[in-house]
């Protein structure tokens, strides 16, 4: 079965299916284009700032349809007692060799594992905890993008302005490897630039200026549930954001929530073409995701994504072209019991491998 767009379903556990926007120092001051009363937006905490991400080459563009169309999502499973995988109409081999894999390397990593993948080709879909709650941490980012482009940018006069920021609010924001070189902190920067540069290199200052552009945090929530997300949602601002417990309702979403507003986005028509081109281009530049998502798939894939890590795990979310062949969503995301862990890139790597594996 498919049903169309906005998808609503219920929690479920792991299954194939077949088928289916003042002053510079004023971060928690909504600029004058905003119309946000919201009292989430407040100003931003003193950071820890999380560790520079890896550098990697963009790919080069994909040869996906030049208009591509809403795709249909599939039917939700009920919910079980444990994550398991079944494909319609009958349980096979197959899917109990994923759920067999997953849970395997949930016990291996000791972590809480969630996962989504979507075969635009087939209409093919495995899911394991895709319902359940997980830290967004950075992967909002993507969303605050596209809600410039369709609310704030006409024509491109909005992207072309310039925003000027100080040492101090990049110091506040944390992780901010392009705002924060002295060119940039003396010349300021293009809002298509804060725009390119808090995807393509996660950086925290960008986001933020974006965001209080946008009004504050709830911009992303809000974007989320117009284009038929009624899960995802932003509360704080960046670093805050990344304590990312794993037992937080605030600053989360599901694996399933995520990966489907991800294909709206990019593949679907909640943007204008050339917003969506322009979305589409800034995830294709990605460089942090290049021991994650990017290490799970072949080599000669192409990929749009998007990286999130915080205190308890680490996430990927994105699309990918094989070759000659309609994209894959793929949505990972993790969580530890323990604040300290590491980054685990190679379970997000290994996840996404298994979930292309048994989609082929």
């Amino acid at each position: 079965m498919t049903d169309a767009l906005p998808y609503k379903g219920k929690a479920h556990g792991c299954a194939i299916h077949q088928n289916p926007r003042d002053p510079p120092d004023s971060p928690g001051r909504p600029g004058r284009r905003s119309q946000c009363r919201d009292s989430s937006h407040r100003p931003i905490p003193a950071p820890t700032a999380p560790a520079a991400p890896t550098a990697f080459a963009a790919p080069a563009a994909p040869a996906a349809p030049a208009a591509p169309t809403a795709f249909a999502a599939p039917a939700a499973p009920t919910a079980t007692a444990a994550p398991t995988a079944f494909a319609a109409p009958t349980a096979t081999a197959a899917t109990a060799h994923i759920t067999g894999q997953l849970r395997a390397l949930e016990r291996k990593h000791r972590a809480r594992l969630g996962a989504y993948a979507h075969d635009t080709a087939t209409n093919r879909t495995v899911m394991y905890r895709a319902d359940e709650r997980f830290p967004m941490c950075s992967l909002f980012k993507t969303i605050g993008a596209a809600a410039v482009l369709r609310d704030l940018d006409r024509d491109g006069e909005f992207l072309a302005r310039r925003i000027r920021y100080t040492a101090h609010y990049v110091k506040a924001c944390g992780h901010s490897p392009i705002t924060g070189t002295p060119e940039n902190l003396s010349r300021g920067m293009t809002v298509a630039d804060l725009c390119r540069y808090s995807l393509t290199h996660s950086d925290n200052t960008a986001a933020n200026l974006l965001l209080r552009e946008l009004g504050g945090p709830t911009a992303v929530t809000r974007l989320c549930r117009s284009v038929g997300d009624p899960v995802t949602r932003l509360d704080r601002w960046e670093p805050e954001l990344n304590s990312a417990e794993p037992w937080r309702k605030t600053d989360t979403t599901t694996p399933r929530a995520i990966g489907q507003t991800y294909a709206r986005l990019v593949l679907g028509d909640a943007l204008a073409p050339r917003d969506r081109r322009l979305l589409t281009g800034w995830l294709l530049a990605n460089t942090t995701s290049s021991d994650r998502l990017r290490a799970g798939v072949l080599a000669n894939w192409t990929i749009a994504d998007k990286t999130g890590s915080g205190s308890y795990g680490n996430n990927n979310t994105g699309i990918t072209w094989p070759p000659g062949r309609p994209p894959i969503i793929l949505a990972v995301m993790t969580t530890k019991p323990d604040r300290r862990a590491p980054a685990d890139n190679q379970l997000v790597a290994k996840t996404a491998g298994a979930l292309t594996a048994a989609l082929s």
